[in-house]
């Protein structure tokens, strides 16, 4: 069962990763060695589970971002496996979610520029076969956070 501090840490942590153990036990009115047993303790039971560097995605040339609906005609184990895999390999394609409702998938993949995307199409529908793929592009991203609530734990 997590606490308070518990929830303000993971909170903190969220916001900035790289703030020392000194910075967030002052923020949380503990020791620093009763600080770090608390971030040792949140990776033991999964509560963390990695830490990670958000790159800057227009400094690395990868500003467009593309949802794409897929629909498929097929559900048995053998085309999941070969889905995951194709999708597993294109690095570009950074979230594939399974929907409710009349489409499949959406797949959000970034991309240097939007004819970038006929190479992606071009690289899935060789390793898998679907039955229909939409592509949307976005115009403004309006939110995005890596943070989530953490008083739901």
């Amino acid at each position: 069962m997590l606490d308070d501090r518990d929830h303000q840490l993971l909170t903190l942590l969220q916001d900035d990763a790289d703030r020392s153990v000194a910075d967030l036990a002052e923020r949380l009115a503990l020791s620093p060695s009763a600080c770090s047993r608390r971030i040792q303790r949140l990776k033991d039971e999964g509560y963390i589970a990695r830490r990670v560097a958000l790159v800057d995605r227009k400094r690395i040339n990868l500003p467009t971002t593309i949802f794409v609906l897929v629909k498929t005609a097929r559900h048995e184990k053998g085309w999941l496996e070969e889905f995951h895999a194709a999708v597993g390999a294109i690095p570009e394609i950074v979230e594939v979610h399974r929907l409710t409702g009349s489409v499949d998938y959406i797949l959000k993949i970034v991309l240097p520029n939007v004819e970038h995307y006929d190479t992606i199409y071009k690289r899935l529908v060789a390793k898998v076969s679907l039955a229909d793929m939409s592509a949307f592009i976005s115009m403004e991203t309006v939110k995005s956070l890596t943070a989530v609530p953490t008083r739901y734990a």
